[in-house]
């Protein structure tokens, strides 16, 4: 699984470098938040503008670092979403749960 991290002021950034969200990185991918997701970071902004597919193994890894983020009170953004991951997300009725920006610019600059 490919991805960088980059932190700034309580504000972390997952840049997930992947094509597809799905079961094959799913269980890596949650427990690379489970080592993130800490009381030190404020903000989660994962950064899937590479992310053409997501299933529902994605969707879960996507819950788990929200919940991890906030049982620990922070917050998690959804940015740079593809067509095809946003539309699943709004069926999933997920875009309830996630704050979802354009970029990790306006992520950044949205201070809910």
């Amino acid at each position: 699984m490919k991805f960088d991290v980059k932190e700034n002021n309580g504000i972390l950034i997952f840049s997930l470098n992947e094509r597809r969200l799905d079961t094959t990185i799913a269980a890596d991918l949650k427990g690379e938040f489970l080592i993130i997701c800490t009381s030190a970071i404020k903000e989660l902004i994962l950064d899937l503008r590479e992310v053409d597919f997501c299933d529902s193994s994605g969707l879960s890894s996507l819950l788990f670092a929200e919940r991890q983020m906030r049982e620990n009170g922070g917050k998690v953004k959804l940015a740079g979403l593809t067509d095809n991951v946003a539309s699943l997300i709004k069926i999933s009725q997920l875009d309830r749960v996630f704050s979802i920006h354009a970029t990790v610019e306006d992520a950044m600059a949205d201070g809910k």
